[in-house]
């Protein structure tokens, strides 16, 4: 989410004790996973299974920064990852975008269109408290990254304007513009 958190991990029959401990009597807040993807995703945090799997690298999901090909060490995908660089690099890369029109709200899984023409999926959709809209990720092709192209996302039947956006979405406690 980008603020300071902690995970804990316990035997549930610690459960209740733990509860009381951490948010009994107004100690602290509780929070459930819809919280956990909405504040993820304003960050631009890629989850594994949705904007993240087995079928993209990181170079196409923005990760290249933590891959150290000149460093040497072997890893699993080395092979695939210096095939992609020495390619030219990703033809498509995670991107952000935003949808104005109320209500519709974009889900993982529905289509999304560039041009009329079916190019993925929504990654990671919902709707941003930060924002008081709703937001996205989906995969573009390199040539459409840029911030204020418009796509399509087929909401329930109907298809809707998004517009790419930069991502992070939320930065630093403010809302990050274009």
């Amino acid at each position: 989410t980008g603020e300071d958190g902690f995970e804990l991990y316990f035997r549930s029959k610690h459960a209740d004790t733990m509860w009381e401990a951490l948010v009994g009597e107004g100690k602290g807040q509780p929070v459930g996973l819809g919280c956990r993807d909405s504040l993820r995703l304003e960050m631009g945090y890629a989850l594994y299974g949705s904007d993240i799997d087995d079928t993209t690298n990181a170079y196409e999901a923005k990760l290249g920064w933590i891959v150290k090909l000149k460093k040497g060490a072997p890893f699993q995908g080395r092979a695939a990852l210096e095939q992609v660089k020495a390619a030219g690099g990703a033809t498509r890369k995670l991107s952000g975008f935003t949808v104005e029109q109320k209500g519709a709200i974009p889900r993982h899984g529905y289509d999304v269109y560039l041009n009329g023409h079916k190019i993925d999926i929504v990654r990671s959709g919902g709707f941003s408290p930060s924002l008081q809209k709703a937001i996205g990720t989906t995969y573009l092709p390199t040539h459409s990254l840029e911030p204020g192209t418009v796509i399509e996302i087929d909401c329930r039947g109907k298809r809707v304007e998004a517009v790419v956006t930069r991502m992070p979405f939320y930065h630093g406690g403010s809302v990050k513009k274009g």
